[in-house]
């Protein structure tokens, strides 16, 4: 800590200026996060519509083969990783990638899909393999950008490069708590496949039941990554609003701290001043 009057006021001066910049941010992230909650939660009914629709179709359907549901020897796994693109967001980044990692360990050769600048680099500099990267993805994720990530990952899919496909990203819970989530994408997951067959009419398929899950199940898979690009991106908000709303508490307390060191070295100064005062009268005095 300075001990000089001058530097603790300079320091004080600093540390306001930083106040008001993390108080900014805070207010920021807070509006971002209302709009960012908003989509993530009313995503939620669709994704959960489209696994409703897929379940039906497979269980009216038949029998029905597609390459998404055959489960293969696991020779190499693919992960998506969901990040942010900047930092200032506590553990946020940190804990998707540390719960990427640990899922890696469980599967031979991972390869990696690093959405987010930080999953980027943290691939690159643990020596991770890297098939593609997506940065500057901005704040509104639409379902053309969740398509243009899904159409690689099921591409290493089909191409047989890899052999399971996992989403790993923050699933928003409220604005202080996001859960890192592994999710498998492919194989299709059996709840995925329906079930026991759903009372109610027969359902006719046009042409096939075989064509139109062909169409269905790259959208069900694009969309399963939609719903998780707005969660993470809700998830990155709340945590950004939480890391600048306890650095502004910090600010508020070191200046305080500050401050009352600035007040000791003023009595001090003054106190020093007036001994000396009165040992000057007492020498002339004397």
């Amino acid at each position: 800590m300075p001990q000089n009057l001058r530097d603790i006021r300079r320091r004080i001066r600093s540390v306001t200026n930083t106040q008001q910049i993390t108080k900014a941010m805070q207010m920021v992230a807070a509006a971002k996060l209302r709009g960012a909650q908003e989509r993530a939660e009313a995503a939620r009914p669709y994704a959960e519509a489209m696994r409703e629709a897929l379940a039906d179709l497979t269980a009216r359907g038949g029998t029905l083969r597609h390459p998404f549901f055959e489960a293969r020897d696991v020779r190499r796994a693919a992960y998506v990783v969901i990040s942010a693109d900047k930092g200032l967001a506590g553990p946020y980044n940190a804990n998707v990638i540390r719960a990427a990692l640990a899922a890696m360990r469980e599967r031979p050769k991972p390869l990696a899909l690093a959405v987010g600048r930080k999953a980027r680099d943290a691939f690159r500099r643990l020596g991770v393999e890297i098939a593609e990267s997506f940065i500057e993805l901005g704040d509104h994720p639409s379902f053309e950008t969740a398509r243009s990530i899904a159409v690689p990952a099921m591409n290493l899919y089909l191409d047989g490069r890899a052999d399971e496909v996992y989403l790993v990203y923050n699933r928003f819970v409220n604005a202080v708590t996001h859960r890192p989530t592994v999710l498998r994408l492919l194989p299709l997951a059996a709840e995925a496949r329906g079930g026991e067959r759903k009372p109610g009419p027969e359902v006719q398929f046009e042409p096939d039941a075989e064509s139109v899950l062909a169409a269905l199940l790259p959208h069900y898979v694009a969309s399963i990554l939609y719903g998780a690009l707005l969660e993470a991106k809700a998830s990155e908000h709340g945590a950004r609003m939480t890391a600048m709303d306890a650095a502004t508490k910090n600010a508020r307390e070191l200046i305080e701290s500050l401050t009352l060191l600035g007040n000791r070295v003023r009595q001090a100064s003054i106190t020093k001043e007036i001994a000396e005062i009165v040992s000057g009268a007492e020498a002339l005095k004397g």
